[in-house]
């Protein structure tokens, strides 16, 4: 709120989305209202146009004579007219800028006057460098530099009809080097301060030339065969390295391989599930039974001893069977969850077709979604520690799947869902309810497996389709008048 005697207004600018508020006095008139505003906004006040109350108020006019006396808030609309861009203007060069040379040596910056010399050709290319430590590159210096203007003087006599016409002649001349002397004179003074005297060597004729190029030769060869014989010694200590590197990747691989090998024995042993596992299991417990028979005949018992540690290595086997026997119900029973598994997953997998272009496409039929629905429903009742109401969804759910197909199988479905849906809100226990619950999923299991529920399991059947007839899964009617 305002203070005593002043009146709070909240400018909404059209069009931006802002909000600008101010505390002004109440006898304030507009005309000052737009400077301070226009001051606030960082704005000329012509480009301001205020409404109060819809209406556009006179500069002259003051706040209380507008009708909005002290402490009480109003709201203005603002619109800001701003003026158009200006357009660029075309780049004129100056005269002389400003230039701040940075010295390496810890020297303060300087800053020079450079003239700008307005050149229209195109600078050429005279060479440089590059710094590698900023990665900067430098211009030759004569690219900045103005050409020099060469004056030839007079040369009218250059275009002398004697001189264009002058009859010239092409002779030719082989020396190894040009020079000039310059002898002296009493009027010529030549500085020899630098002079040196120089000898001519011995003479170097053909077979002196023979020689050195066969002592040359012999040079060019020793280095040669040297840096043959470094890179043969080269590439046989790395066939060596790289045969070291081989038999230690090797023995490495034998060493994982022969640990994988030996923890997959102590796998088998403790937890079979082949036919092959139980077998070595039966194996070893019968070579241990030999064995330990042999010890205790051969250890000069007397025949009461010998007895008593006979009947004890026979309890002892005993124990040992009936430890392999519960392995061997474990194992049938998860290989028998493995199978239905996926079995159920191959029946809920797409089709798939291999195209023109070697891209392979996944169809979904209507009998894989029919599968892949069955399924989930199955994994659904095989889930642990479901609470009541998940279970009972569970159910309903089974339960309305079933009863789309009028048979004893569906009907026998439906009565042992009723039945645990009762028992469940009852408040039995899961423990109670496991006998109940394995035969829901075997008779649903079953519900998948036929034909006329799931037409993709007709793929996995394993006999003729009419041996497949039975009677709990065909319909009402049909069962009817079969027997009528």
């Amino acid at each position: 709120m305002a203070e005593q005697g002043s009146v709070l207004v909240t400018f909404d600018i059209v069009g931006e989305g802002f909000k600008h508020t101010m505390e002004v006095p109440a006898s304030a008139e507009f005309g000052q209202l737009k400077v301070e505003l226009a001051a606030a906004l960082n704005i000329s006040p012509d480009q301001i146009g205020l409404l109060v109350g819809g209406a556009a108020p006179e500069d002259s006019m003051s706040l209380e004579k507008a009708g909005h006396t002290a402490s009480v808030d109003i709201q203005a609309q603002l619109s800001v007219a701003l003026p158009p861009l200006a357009q660029d203007k075309e780049y004129k060069m100056p005269d002389e800028i400003d230039v701040t040379v940075n010295f390496e040596n810890g020297q303060q910056p300087r800053t020079i006057k450079v003239q700008i010399v307005r050149d229209l050709r195109k600078k050429n290319y005279l060479g440089g460098f590059r710094n590698r430590k900023t990665n900067l590159i430098y211009h030759h210096g004569s690219t900045q530099t103005i050409p020099e203007r060469r004056d030839y003087g007079d040369v009218s006599n250059k275009n002398h009809r004697e001189t264009q016409t002058y009859t010239t002649k092409t002779r030719s001349q082989q020396t190894t080097r040009e020079n000039g002397t310059q002898m002296s004179r009493p009027d010529l003074y030549m500085d020899d301060s630098a002079d040196r005297e120089v000898a001519a060597r011995k003479y170097f004729n053909a077979s002196m030339l023979a020689e050195l190029r066969l002592r040359k030769t012999v040079v060019i060869q020793c280095y040669w065969r040297g840096y043959v014989a470094r890179k043969r010694a080269w590439n046989l200590r790395e066939r060596l390295f790289v045969k070291q590197e081989e038999a230690q990747e090797g023995e490495k691989n034998r060493r994982i391989e022969a640990e994988a090998r030996h923890k997959q024995e102590i796998e088998r042993r403790m937890h079979p599930r082949t036919f092959d596992d139980f077998e070595i299991l039966y194996n070893e417990l019968e070579n241990w039974r030999q064995h330990e028979t042999q010890r205790i005949n051969n250890a000069g018992m007397e025949e009461r001893e010998r007895l008593a540690a006979l009947a004890q290595l026979l309890h002892k086997e005993t124990k040992l069977l009936q430890t392999i026997d519960r392995l061997k119900l474990s194992a049938n029973k998860e290989n028998r969850e493995q199978r239905i598994k996926s079995v159920l997953e191959l029946m809920a997998a797409p089709k798939k077709w291999q195209m023109s272009d070697g891209e392979v496409a996944e169809v979904h039929t209507p009998f894989t979604t029919r599968a892949k629905e069955l399924l989930e429903l199955h994994r659904g009742l095989d889930l642990p520690k479901l609470t009541i109401d998940e279970r009972l969804d569970v159910l309903l759910h089974v339960k309305w799947t079933v009863k789309e197909f009028d048979c004893n199988l569906t009907r026998e479905i439906v009565d042992l869902i009723d039945r645990e849906a009762d028992l469940l809100n009852r408040g039995r226990s899961e423990d109670s309810l496991g006998g109940l619950r394995k035969r829901i999923t075997n008779l649903f299991l079953q519900f998948i497996e036929t034909p006329e529920f799931n037409p993709e399991s007709a793929r996995f059947q394993k006999v003729p389709r009419d041996l497949m007839m039975r009677q709990n899964v065909q319909p009402i009617g049909a069962a009817t008048h079969g027997l009528s």
